[in-house]
């Protein structure tokens, strides 16, 4: 009889925890299409982010690939004191777009959107696009140049026009990625009607 109870409440507990589930599976995360189908309002945001600030679904897409895996509330890693005791995070990046604490409130100030969150997909993909096209305006960076407003974006705006980016060869494979991503992400999508 017990066994039937603690087999019936695993079964419970395991349904609960995929039922609220809010990170996308991995076999989706290579296919522009299969992440549209699987979260439709991730689409919906990016696509409505792409209006209003003309950053392609695709770039968008690639940038949070790259920052969070579509996790909703990814964090950086903790540092770790004597090699092995949780310290402070890295950094205060967190959410879909990895935005730290000061950029996010700027974004916030700049847009009136006092009540954003990082969790929030509308909100990380307009903070993307906002934080795109301000590159473009800032650094001439195009907002379809998927390599070089990564690099802004990961060493923000100054970072980028001191160049502290041409020294981090790291960094810069990681912008390949990205701007690779974009591409492929920009055909499935094409593929799939989605553009």
């Amino acid at each position: 009889m017990s066994k039937t109870i603690g087999a019936v409440a695993a079964a419970i507990m395991l349904a609960s925890c995929s039922a609220g589930s809010t990170t996308m599976s991995t076999s989706a995360l290579d296919n522009a299409c299969a992440i549209a189908a699987e979260r439709p309002s991730y689409l919906r945001a990016m696509q409505r982010s792409e209006r209003v600030w003309g950053v392609p679904v695709a770039v968008q897409m690639a940038t949070i690939y790259q920052e969070s895996k579509f996790v909703p509330n990814a964090r950086t890693p903790r540092r770790k004191l004597f090699g092995f005791i949780p310290g402070k995070r890295i950094s205060s990046a967190k959410g879909f777009s990895q935005a730290i604490d000061g950029t996010w409130e700027e974004y916030r100030n700049a847009t009136g959107n006092r009540l954003a969150s990082r969790t929030n997909i509308s909100d990380a993909t307009d903070f993307i696009g906002w934080y795109m096209a301000t590159s473009q305006e800032r650094l001439g960076i195009s907002t379809n140049d998927a390599r070089n407003q990564y690099l802004a974006y990961h060493e923000g705006r100054g970072g980028y026009a001191r160049g502290s980016h041409r020294g981090k060869g790291w960094l810069l494979n990681v912008a390949g990625e990205v701007e690779s991503r974009a591409v492929v992400y920009d055909r499935q999508l094409r593929s799939c009607g989605l553009t």
